[in-house]
């Protein structure tokens, strides 16, 4: 089928038309035209007003549409979780799954094997530890972090197949693994960790290129030892995600991490849980609740249990709270995280052949339709 989208301003993920129209044909990208340009064989859909961006990319997602990966690592779960995150104009998400049993992350990743690559909004899988600093476990459960061991071989090479992350710290795991990762297509972050700068230094000579929701779970940067946060700020050929929802980081670091890395190397992850996408103020966990407290999402310990928010969320933060242009913003959620995974030439923009993934944002950023490979979801 081929339509045109016309009506609403057209962001294309790098600059925004005005009075243009977006064309697609199939599940691909056609052309932006001015709006008395739309040929007689499209069929002519009219927006009222707002914006037409590239589909949402959310690298770390825990879960959605009241499940968690953790729990049940099926493809049922996954396709709930797009489902739950899809009404937020995110068209494309990384399942992550956290700290547990091998088993648990080998299930996951099978699971995102079977999905519709297209079709689904499953890009890849996410995998957050085990290989952990216990200090900074978070929520994580001591318990289930561990060092690696060869059996561990047998799923991280799975990973391989699919676009996918594997977040570790630094100081918990040999340089040359870190290597051998890495030469595997999977893209090493940094997360949950007590490293020194140096030591972050090494892992990014041998393939580290990213961090994990920068300023949380690792070392801060000091004067006379700039720490994991000082690393990501400064190691320039390195992207980090970011929490923007006030509670994670304090809105002036954000802007200040955004100032010395640039836009174009952070992007916006929701974290979020099995709440997104629905009513729910509580949720299990390891077998322990995690409850919804004016927005926070803690455990028993009062400990941070990922976010509340949707990856939306985090773009209307930005751009109302920490007052950057909406085309960062929107960049931030859907071209960034494509050009990290390496994916940037099919996802993220509106270039000629590139997936129709849209998202149609009215004038208070509030999502107001989706399509997925050119079907509206």
């Amino acid at each position: 089928m081929k339509f045109a989208l016309r009506g609403a301003a057209v962001f294309d993920g790098y600059i925004t038309h005005q009075k243009c129209a977006l064309l697609t044909q199939g599940d691909c990208i056609v052309s932006i035209v001015p709006e008395n340009n739309i040929p007689e064989d499209y069929k002519s859909i009219h927006l009222d007003g707002g914006t037409i961006a590239p589909g949402f990319i959310d690298l770390q997602v825990n879960g959605g549409g009241g499940v968690l990966l953790n729990n049940a690592p099926t493809v049922e779960t996954l396709n709930t979780m797009a489902a739950g995150h899809a009404k937020f104009g995110v068209t494309r998400i990384l399942p992550t799954v956290i700290s547990d049993k091998p088993k648990v992350a080998l299930n996951a990743i099978e699971s995102a094997k079977q999905c519709d690559k297209q079709h689904s909004g499953i890009i890849g899988i996410h995998v957050e530890g085990p290989f952990f600093n216990e200090e900074k476990a978070g929520v994580h459960q001591s318990e289930k972090l561990r060092v690696l061991a060869e059996s561990d071989w047998s799923w991280i090479e799975q990973l391989a197949a699919l676009p996918s992350i594997l977040t570790l710290a630094p100081e918990k795991i040999d340089n040359k693994d870190i290597q051998r990762i890495d030469e595997l297509g999977i893209r090493v972050c940094a997360g949950h960790t007590n490293a020194t700068y140096s030591q972050v230094e090494e892992a990014h000579k041998h393939g580290l290129s990213g961090f994990t929701h920068l300023f949380n779970a690792m070392s801060q940067l000091q004067g006379r030892e700039p720490g994991v946060v000082g690393a990501a700020l400064s190691l320039s050929q390195t992207w980090a995600g970011l929490i923007a929802d006030g509670i994670h980081a304090h809105p002036a670091s954000m802007l200040a991490a955004i100032k010395s890395k640039g836009y174009e190397h952070i992007f916006l992850v929701s974290d979020s849980m099995a709440n997104i996408g629905t009513d729910k103020k509580t949720f299990e966990l390891y077998g322990e609740m995690i409850e919804e407290r004016d927005g926070r999402l803690v455990n028993s310990k009062g400990n941070l249990a990922g976010s509340a928010i949707s990856l939306l969320d985090a773009v209307k933060y930005c751009i109302n709270t920490l007052q950057l242009p909406a085309e960062q913003a929107l960049a931030m959620a859907s071209r960034v995280p494509a050009t990290f995974m390496k994916l940037n030439n099919r996802y993220g923009t509106f270039k000629p052949g590139f997936t129709s993934d849209i998202c149609w944002l009215d004038n208070d950023w509030n999502c107001a339709g989706v399509w997925r490979a050119g079907q509206k979801i």
